[in-house]
């Protein structure tokens, strides 16, 4: 199974176009924060995100969503997010990073989870906000230099999709996905610090200016 990650800034237009892979034919699994800050905020908690707990749930519920994956029929699957957007996430909110995070950027790595090559979805040139997302534009593009910041320092390739209508990035993202499984059914390449030592170095890593486990889906398959 090859794991494929997409990322990008609050309110770039990254959920919708994942929803669209779905439609392609994509196995899909949905991004864990934005189910955790809806969960919690049904349950009266405002701000969810300024709890301490709130990067470490983020994270089990990452490792519960792909772990539910590995039984999957599918050669392709295609994540909402990964454990480096949680490390992202953490630096924006000012967080340490903590023994469970830095322990599953340790496992994905001596694992080798998802591929090297990270689809990165670029800002549309403006940030709508929502009930989960209270974000000015300008801190969203502060959000994505750090998102790019922590991918790059882990050694990920990014790949961009600049912004476009969604049908047109839908399409962009589906076959740089098809172009890059071409790739990697042959030479598989994975992201490596080293074994073990990601962790340590996730810390160093600066940049300053009810669910349900499996939440992966297809909406061609039954």
């Amino acid at each position: 199974m090859r794991r494929y990650i997409i990322t990008g800034t609050p309110g770039a237009g990254k959920t919708s176009i994942v929803r669209g892979l779905a439609r392609l034919g994509h196995r899909v699994v949905e991004e864990a924060a934005t189910d955790i800050i809806a969960c919690r905020q049904l349950h009266g908690e405002t701000q969810p995100w300024t709890g301490a707990a709130f990067i470490d749930e983020i994270v089990t519920v990452q490792r519960e969503r792909q772990r539910a994956t590995d039984a999957a029929t599918d050669d392709v699957v295609v994540f909402d997010r990964s454990p480096v957007c949680t490390h992202a996430l953490a630096r924006h909110l000012g967080q340490p990073i903590s023994a469970t995070l830095s322990s599953e950027l340790d496992r994905i790595n001596t694992e080798h989870v998802y591929e090297s090559a990270v689809i990165f979805i670029r800002n549309l040139g403006f940030c709508e906000p929502t009930a989960a997302r209270r974000i000015s534009y300008q801190d969203a593009l502060k959000f994505e230099r750090i998102h790019q910041h922590s991918y790059r320092a882990f050694g990920y390739q990014i790949i961009d999709i600049p912004a476009d209508s969604l049908n047109a990035r839908i399409q962009a993202v589906h076959q740089e996905i098809a172009r890059l499984d071409k790739v990697n059914t042959t030479t598989r390449g994975v992201a490596t610090i080293g074994a073990g030592k990601i962790g340590q170095h996730a810390a160093q890593v600066d940049w300053m200016p009810g669910r349900s486990a499996d939440r992966s889906y297809s909406l061609t398959r039954s």
